[in-house]
């Protein structure tokens, strides 16, 4: 089961005069993600480095460091203790010494990984894409029980005949609103997983 943070945290360390930062957050959408390494980036340091992962996307950089001796070793952090949903932003200010590629790539994992191991964990619900047609006798009806299976409307384009919708909903949801939906168009109502 993957988790995510139930609040931002932090962790610093100084290691060989470099000052380390780690910061981490929950973020829902790669948009949220580029605004909390916005919003914490600092641009007075000499390097801002980052990772994040929601399902099975993810991104990373090294933001000048050596290639894979930041944003790699952050990212490992974060999938060798089952994070999901969670951004991790690590700042160094460099103090003058040297750390190599295997002394980098420790400082920025570890901070990561120290950053994250005392956090409050919430299991992260995998969210489930469907999509369906309703017809508009029954749209009302929909609407008005989306919230009882926790379900939101990503998508709703209009038709002569009913409403073209994409949902998304946690997956233990699912199947009981497939049975209300078969309930209540009488079998007409299917739903399609993407």
């Amino acid at each position: 089961m993957a988790f995510t943070l139930a609040a931002p945290c932090e962790y610093r360390e100084d290691i060989r005069k470099s000052r380390f930062l780690a910061r981490a957050a929950p973020v829902d959408s790669a948009e949220a993600a580029q605004a909390f390494l916005d919003a914490h980036a600092d641009p007075a340091a000499s390097h801002n480095c980052w990772a994040w992962v929601l399902g099975e996307r993810y991104r990373f950089s090294d933001d000048g460091e050596p290639g894979g001796t930041a944003g790699r070793p952050i990212l490992a952090a974060l999938h060798s203790q089952g994070w999901d949903g969670v951004a991790v932003l690590v700042t160094r200010w460099y103090g003058g010494i040297q750390l190599g590629t295997g002394g980098l790539a420790r400082a920025y994992g570890g901070c990561a990984a120290k950053c994250l191991q005392d956090a409050e964990r919430l299991p992260r619900r995998v969210q489930v894409r469907v999509a369906c047609h309703c017809g508009f006798a029954e749209w009302a009806r929909l609407q008005a029980r989306l919230a009882d299976f926790a379900a939101t409307v990503e998508r709703q384009q209009y038709q002569s005949d009913g409403v073209d919708l994409q949902l998304a909903l946690p997956e233990p949801h699912c199947d009981a609103l497939e049975r209300w939906l078969a309930d209540l168009s009488r079998g007409r109502i299917q739903l399609q997983r993407l």
